[in-house]
């Protein structure tokens, strides 16, 4: 597709960039076909199936320093992890979030919430907040590796995979 990632491209019209990412997620969101396997781990299926990549990644990432305050951000793992499993028609969703692939420009984030209305149940809320957290801990790895010694590494995930965690905790259910 042409184009520029977002990781890599200044975004200039932000507001269109977030309606846009809205409308695309929203017309994404529509049931998938009956032999899809909604079975495994990782960017599908049930939350429990990635527990233990999720605590190995929180605790390497408060290791590194990364993460200001690991038991919030594992309560709201676990409060996803918890939550329970989709038991409606299997959906297609944007299973890999990050900011290669993502809109990432500041300022834009209460416009894309505002714009992209799902209707989800309070669990499927629960387990949106887990995958965030998810795909922040492998956003703040792969940013980051390259700053502690490891190779590889994307400097411009750092960012948002930092920012993210702070703003699932700010705004937690109490």
């Amino acid at each position: 597709m042409p184009g520029e990632p977002a990781d890599r491209g200044l975004v200039t019209r932000t507001a269109e960039a977030a309606d846009a990412l809205a409308a695309f997620l929203a017309a994404l969101h529509q049931p998938a076909p009956e032999e899809v396997d909604i079975t495994g781990g990782g960017r599908r299926g049930p939350m429990a199936g990635s527990s233990e990549w999720v605590a190995q990644q929180l605790a390497e990432a408060t290791e590194m320093g990364l993460i200001p305050d690991p038991d919030a951000v594992r309560a709201v793992w676990e409060d996803a992890a918890a939550a329970p499993d989709w038991a409606g028609s299997a959906l297609w969703l944007h299973g890999d979030p990050h900011p290669a692939n993502v809109l990432t420009a500041d300022g834009t984030a209460d416009r894309f919430y505002g714009t992209y209305q799902p209707t989800p149940d309070a669990a499927a809320l629960r387990r949106a907040r887990g995958w965030a957290v998810n795909r922040a801990l492998g956003g703040l790895h792969v940013g980051e590796a390259g700053v502690h010694g490891r190779p590889g590494g994307k400097a411009t995930w750092g960012p948002p995979a930092h920012a993210a965690p702070q703003r699932l905790i700010a705004t937690a259910p109490r």
